[in-house]
């Protein structure tokens, strides 16, 4: 029986000292005064040049990312697989948006998807479009549309023949591929890429899959076109779900632009969004594949009935489970052992090029206090389980 409470199950791969040091982290991060302390202290040592690994790579680093290079994530990967938990290296460095950086991500994208090829551990590889384009093209092709300059429409060529570049590159290593979700702004851009991707990649087998952000209150209806389209057209559509990493930009973005904001009213709706995202592709599996990335205790409890209720397998290779590296490991490993497929999204990137994704965790752990609260009292409960001295 599915028990997501099961703490022997969630914490088996963890030693008491990686207990330890989760429960000191979340703790911290608990903390609103603590973390903005630390995002601080943190920007005035990168401003200064000062290293950080130190301090960094034994906490933060160590509970969310899998390594610095591809090679060190490796053993994250393997250390995973023993446990019957897949999963998806996401290249996760940030920064400046300079021809530079683009063709780096780029680069090490591609390495990640030549290093999937035949690792039945790494379920998924993914990137993220903005990472391809320079400057503030994508804003500038929403803007002006059909008067960019020649050196713009030459930045968008590129930005579109690395984007495929990537996808091609997958189908011809039988490596499936998530396309990340953006900003709404110009998330149609990214709409109709993706599309085409499936569309030429998606006919013998699901490569590509598109990330819908189920806050948005568009995408059941978007998810039904994306059917009908499939189905027209002859191909099968991937569809990731996540709920959602833009509310509060989204809502001020249309206040300020004067449209209607694309974000649910309230969370109730995104929730019943999601689920009944989840519904839809599974009443039509045979048309479809999901990737279902979600903390969400109902949508995953939801999504596994379904499953039952369409009489499947729980493993049936076309529905995948999905939570972040470092988080919900009650979750993720619950249903690694009841035999449904589940990945944990890991990101990898030097310590520096990382930084700005560990603080935004730091910060969204620290904004969603159900999540940080649920990861403390799970982390006590195993530690008393264990006899542990919570310090």
């Amino acid at each position: 029986m599915l028990d997501f409470n099961n703490t022997e199950v969630a914490f088996a791969s963890k030693s008491n000292n990686d207990l330890r040091n989760a429960y000191i982290l979340f703790s911290t991060m608990a903390s609103p005064a603590l973390v903005k302390g630390a995002k601080g202290i943190t920007n005035f040592a990168v401003g200064a040049g000062l290293p950080l690994s130190w301090a960094v790579k034994p906490t933060l680093y160590r509970q969310f990312v899998g390594g610095e290079t591809l090679a060190e994530a490796s053993a994250t990967t393997a250390s995973l697989f023993r446990n019957n938990v897949s999963s998806v290296l996401d290249y996760s460095a940030e920064g400046g948006k300079e021809l530079s950086d683009v063709e780096r991500t780029y680069a090490e994208v591609m390495r990640s998807i030549d290093n999937a090829k035949g690792k039945e551990e790494i379920a998924f590889t993914v990137f993220k479009p903005t990472g391809l384009v320079v400057g503030h093209i994508l804003e500038r092709a929403v803007a002006a549309k059909d008067s960019l300059s020649d050196i713009e429409k030459t930045e968008m060529d590129n930005f579109r023949t690395r984007f495929f570049a990537l996808c091609r590159r997958a189908y011809e290593n039988n490596v499936r591929i998530l396309v990340d979700a953006e900003h709404y702004e110009y998330q149609e851009i990214i709409d109709k890429l993706t599309e085409e991707a499936m569309e030429s990649f998606n006919r013998e087998r699901v490569i590509v899959f598109h990330t819908l952000q189920m806050y948005r209150h568009d995408r059941i209806a978007y998810l039904k076109y994306l059917h009908a389209e499939a189905k027209e057209k002859g191909y099968r559509a991937g569809i990731k779900f996540v709920r959602g990493a833009y509310m509060e930009e989204e809502r001020e973005r249309a206040r300020r632009m004067g449209y209607l904001s694309p974000i649910c009213a309230t969370k109730e709706d995104t929730d019943r969004s999601y689920d009944d995202g989840l519904r839809y592709v599974v009443a039509n599996i045979d048309d479809m594949e999901l990737f279902s990335g979600t903390h969400n205790y109902e949508s995953n409890y939801l999504l596994a009935n379904l499953i039952t209720e369409k009489g499947l397998q729980k493993s049936d290779k076309r529905i995948w489970f999905s939570q972040l590296y470092g988080m919900s490991d009650n979750i993720t490993y619950a249903l690694a052992g009841e035999g449904y497929n589940v990945c944990k999204y890991i990101p990898y990137a030097p310590v520096k090029e990382v930084l700005p994704y560990l603080l935004r965790r730091a910060e969204e752990n620290t904004s969603m206090a159900g999540q940080t609260g649920r990861e403390l009292t799970l982390i006590k409960t195993e530690m008393a389980r264990r006899n542990m001295r919570l310090l």
